[in-house]
C-alpha cells in the first residue's frame, strides 16, 4: 500500500488528556486504573476511567448529541491541537474532501441503560427526551465528529468489538486510495457502562486485580474508556511538521469466525492480520523493533496471540499497554495506534505494566520495564470477537 502520513494525533484516557500525559504514564511505567467506582456497578474489578468527562456538556448547536460518549469525544478532540488540525485540513482541501471513521464497541449504550432507568412505570415507554439516533446509534460518534468539524465528506463507524479502532484505518485507507477524500479524520471513543461491566462480568473474564497481561498469574480484563484520533494524509501530498514523518505503512485484517467470543486457539486469523500488514507494509518480521500485542490479560486470549506472534517473529520486544490504560474496547486499536507513534517519535518501547512474571510458556520477549531503543517500525494489534482481526504496521521516515 502507498503509505499514509500521520499528520496528527492524539490520546485521552485514564493516563491523563494529550500526548504529553500519555507519554509521561507510559516513561514511567505507571498505570491510571483504580479500584471500580462507577454509578451503580457493584463489581469486585479495577477500572480505567477518564477524570472528568462529566464535567463539560458537548457544546452549544451539538445538544442533540449529549452523552457521555461524545463528552468524552469532545474532551479528546480538544487536546494537542488536534481540531486546529482538522480545521486547517478542512481549509486545504474542502469540508467535502474530509472523511470521518470512527470505531466503536458500544456509542453511547449508558444513556440507553438511563432511559430504561426512567420508563413509564405503566406502558413501559422509553422517555420522550431520550435520542437513540444521536446517542446510542453506532453512526453517532462518526455524526458527532461530522458536526462538531461541519465536515461534509464520506463518514462512517466501525463496530467490531475490540478491532473497531484500528480497521478504521483500513476503511481511511480505502477511501484515500480511491481518490474519494484527501485528509480523514480517524479514531476510536468508548466510554465505560454497565453494559460492558456486567456483561464482562457474566463472561467471568474480569479481574479482581489489575490486569496482567501475559503474566503467569493473569485472570481477566480490567475495562477502560479512552478518546483517540489521528488526522490522517496521502504521505505524498500532505505538509510535514519539521523533519519527523510518523507513516501508516501497512494494514492487514481477518476474519477468522472460530467462536463468538473465543480466538482460534492457534491464532490462525490473528496471524493472517500480522502477514497481512507485514506485506501490505513491504517488510520482513526482522524489520518490526515493537510490538504492542493486543494482550487482553485473559489466559486464552494471551496464549493464542503469543501463538501467532511466534509463528512469524523470532524474540522481537514486545508488551501489552492495556496494563496502564486497561482494554479500551472499540477505542482500543486506535489508543494503541498512537502508543506505537510515540514508541516511534520519542524513540522507546513501552513495558507492560502490572506484569511482573511473564508467562514462560508463551515464550515472548515481553518487556517489563519502558527502555530507549532504536524503533523504526512497530506493529500493532488488535483482535475483536468472532475473530475480527485488525493489525497496523507504523514506521518513522529517515529525516
Amino acid at each position: 500500500m502507498n503509505p499514509l502520513l500521520l499528520t496528527h494525533f492524539t490520546a485521552t484516557s485514564c493516563l491523563g488528556r494529550g500526548l504529553d500525559a500519555t507519554l509521561e504514564a507510559l516513561l514511567d511505567a505507571r498505570s491510571g486504573l483504580t479500584y471500580c467506582d462507577f454509578e451503580r456497578a457493584a463489581l469486585d474489578t479495577w477500572i480505567g476511567a477518564v477524570a472528568g468527562v462529566d464535567d463539560e456538556p458537548v457544546r452549544a448547536g451539538l445538544a442533540e448529541f449529549e452523552c457521555r460518549n461524545h463528552r468524552l469525544a469532545q474532551l479528546g478532540l480538544l487536546q494537542d491541537g488536534f481540531a486546529e488540525a482538522v480545521e486547517a485540513a478542512k481549509t486545504r482541501y474542502g469540508a467535502a474532501r474530509v472523511g470521518v471513521f470512527m470505531g466503536t464497541s458500544t456509542a453511547g449504550v449508558l444513556e440507553t441503560e438511563r432511559a430504561f432507568q426512567r420508563r413509564d412505570p405503566e406502558s413501559g415507554a422509553l422517555p420522550a427526551d431520550f435520542n437513540y439516533a444521536y446517542t446510542h446509534n453506532p453512526y453517532s460518534l462518526a455524526g458527532f465528529v461530522r458536526a462538531f468539524f461541519a465536515l461534509r465528506g464520506p463518514a462512517l463507524a466501525v463496530s467490531s468489538a475490540c478491532s473497531s479502532g484500528a480497521k478504521v484505518f483500513g476503511s481511511a485507507r480505502r477511501m484515500l486510495e480511491a481518490g474519494l477524500i484527501d485528509a480523514a479524520v480517524v479514531g476510536g471513543v468508548d466510554s465505560l457502562c454497565l453494559t460492558t461491566l456486567y456483561g464482562f462480568n457474566s463472561l467471568e473474564l474480569l479481574s479482581a486485580q489489575p490486569c496482567k497481561p501475559f503474566d503467569i498469574a493473569r485472570k481477566g480484563i480490567s475495562i477502560g474508556e479512552a478518546a483517540a484520533f489521528v488526522l490522517l494524509e496521502r504521505a505524498d501530498a500532505a505538509p510535514r511538521a519539521g523533519d519527523e514523518a510518523i507513516l501508516l505503512l501497512g494494514i492487514g485484517e481477518s476474519s477468522d469466525a472460530h467462536h463468538m467470543s473465543s480466538p482460534h486457539p492457534e491464532g490462525l486469523g490473528a496471524r493472517l492480520a500480522i502477514e497481512q500488514a507485514l506485506a501490505a507494509a513491504s517488510l520482513q518480521a526482522r524489520d518490526i523493533d515493537y510490538i504492542n500485542l493486543h494482550g487482553t490479560a485473559t489466559p486464552s486470549n494471551d496464549a493464542a496471540e503469543s501463538r501467532s506472534v511466534n509463528a512469524v517473529f523470532e524474540r522481537t520486544p514486545c508488551s501489552s499497554t492495556k496494563g496502564a490504560t486497561g482494554h479500551t474496547l472499540g477505542a482500543a486499536g486506535a489508543l494503541e495506534a498512537v502508543v506505537a507513534a510515540l514508541a516511534l517519535r520519542h524513540q522507546f518501547v513501552p513495558a507492560g505494566v502490572q506484569t511482573t512474571h511473564p508467562d514462560p510458556a508463551l515464550g515472548l520477549d515481553y518487556c517489563l520495564t519502558s527502555r530507549p531503543a532504536r524503533v523504526r517500525a512497530v506493529l500493532s494489534n488488535s483482535f475483536g470477537f468472532g475473530g475480527t482481526n485488525c493489525s497496523l504496521v507504523l514506521g518513522r521516515e529517515p529525516s
